[in-house]
């Protein structure tokens, strides 16, 4: 699942550190969110997009399982 934590926080210049403060993890946590090693719980997901006064919808970028018929 891809992000935008990267760009946000960029733009609000805010650290790895102070986001990973703010949301209650670790630094590595939110490295290996922006690199797309780690894929963020449904709590974090919220707790982080409310960080940014958005949803999560406009933060986390869900690609659409392909279904059989």
């Amino acid at each position: 699942m891809e992000n935008k934590i990267q760009l946000l926080r960029k733009e609000r210049r805010i650290t790895q550190e102070e986001l990973a403060d703010a949301v209650h993890v670790t630094r590595q946590t939110i490295i290996s969110l922006e690199n797309g090693r780690y894929n963020a719980s449904l709590q974090l997901a919220h707790k982080i997009a409310k960080y940014f006064s958005l949803t999560i919808e406009q933060v986390f970028i869900f690609e659409e399982e392909s279904t059989c018929q």
